[in-house]
């Protein structure tokens, strides 16, 4: 499912005001002048001894470099003996993992040069717009004159989705769990992820946070249940209602067909998410039929993935989470290790060196073991937020387990 990546963990806003040219302009001299004339002050002693500083720096940054290398290479090297002893089934043992933890550079910093040079300028990083709701719902209009069908309020789809996610197979304690960490407790279900002044950093929405690569793949993979099961309901209904579901069973058609118009894989269905099309059947998740069955699967995938691979015993919520949140390989690696070893794996054998450096939380909470027990944490705290009490409940109401009696 999700390339070796852990997501959503944090979001980092930064907001650069930049003043007008005239108060800049009237701010500071011209940056030529300010060069010259930190030039003339540097005397020869400074520039000396930044020439002495900037070596010593230069030395163990690289002595730093070449000892990273070799850590990172022999953690590629690890994850691809596992794999190699996973698919001859042999056993995993705690000398397939790198046991040290990453080096970290203790070296001096990069001296100010008394020259004035200036820092190269910084490559701009190409922007990408991420489509938000609103974009998703124009999507599904333009090209599947298609509208979601909102829940009346929050209750509602979560009594659908409890109902979906009990007849599927998942427990109260594994979706409640996984919602409050996803959501922080709070989330509703069209509630994008990290949404900040008409902008977001993903386009994971919902319960379980999907992006949209992950609705075009569950409606790639799922489609064909999912129209069953509308199908099923729709013989249930009449008049209005049932031209209504008849409509959305054409579209849903529709989609799955675009769906499987690539091979079934991440990065296929990763272009095609990309696209209007792709934006349309994200739209999918926020319907109150569909979208309870999107949010269902992206769990039970994983769920499905552990059975298929030999392990039987029930996920717990946190589990469960790191498989969704690094991808069902991935998390795997991690579930299946027994207690003791987690105790001693750091989470560095789960990520590559880049995206390791930029996740404090796994650099903080540096073991396998640490990484859970901080996931429980944090599911514990926000099991007690409002939203998840009432997903909580939602598991107890008769609508939750009975099947639809067509009265929508």
């Amino acid at each position: 499912m999700l390339p070796d990546a852990i997501r959503l963990w944090a979001a980092l806003v930064l907001i650069v005001i930049v003043p007008p040219a005239s108060a800049m302009d009237a701010a500071a001299p011209p940056r030529e002048a300010s060069t010259d004339a930190m030039a003339q002050a540097a005397s020869p002693q400074a520039v000396a001894e930044y020439r002495r500083l900037l070596r010593q720096y230069q030395e163990a940054r690289a002595a730093f470099e070449e000892e990273a290398d070799v850590y990172w290479n022999s953690i590629a090297e690890k994850r691809r003996g596992r794999n190699a002893r996973r698919r001859e089934h042999l056993a995993i043992a705690l000398d397939d993992y790198v046991l040290t933890q990453p080096p970290v550079y203790t070296g001096p910093r990069r001296p100010v040069s008394p020259e004035g040079e200036e820092a190269p300028e910084p490559k701009p990083r190409p922007h990408k717009a991420i489509p938000l709701v609103g974009d998703l719902l124009q999507a599904a209009s333009e090209h599947f004159q298609w509208t979601p069908q909102k829940p009346a309020n929050e209750v509602e789809f979560k009594r659908a989705y409890a109902r979906v996610a009990s007849a599927a197979g998942l427990t109260r304690e594994q979706a409640v769990r996984v919602y409050s960490f996803e959501t922080g407790g709070n989330g509703n279900y069209d509630m994008q992820s990290g949404l900040r002044s008409g902008r977001a950093i993903s386009t994971a929405i919902g319960y379980n946070q999907l992006l949209t690569t992950n609705s075009v793949e569950l409606i790639a993979e799922q489609g064909g249940e999912f129209l069953r099961e509308l199908t099923q309901r729709a013989a249930q209904l009449s008049g209005a209602p049932r031209k209504a579901m008849d409509q959305k069973i054409a579209v849903l058609k529709k989609m799955v067909a675009y769906a499987r118009s690539v091979p079934d894989d991440w990065s296929a269905h990763e272009k095609l998410a990309d696209t209007p099309q792709g934006w349309a059947i994200h739209a999918m998740v926020l319907d109150i039929d569909v979208g309870p069955m999107l949010q269902t699967h992206k769990l039970l995938t994983s769920v499905i993935f552990a059975r298929a691979k030999g392990y039987a015993h029930p996920l717990s919520a946190a589990e469960l989470e790191m498989m969704n949140l690094t991808g069902d390989g991935t998390g795997l690696d991690m579930v299946t290790m027994p207690q003791a070893m987690r105790e001693l794996v750091p989470t560095s054998n789960f990520f590559q060196r880049a995206g390791y450096e930029r996740n404090p939380v796994a650099i903080r909470h540096n073991t396998v073991a640490r990484l859970l027990a901080i996931t429980d944490s944090r599911m514990d705290s926000n099991s007690n937020s409002p939203g998840a009490r009432e997903l909580a409940a939602a598991f107890y109401t008769p609508s939750a387990t009975a099947s639809p009696d067509g009265a929508r």
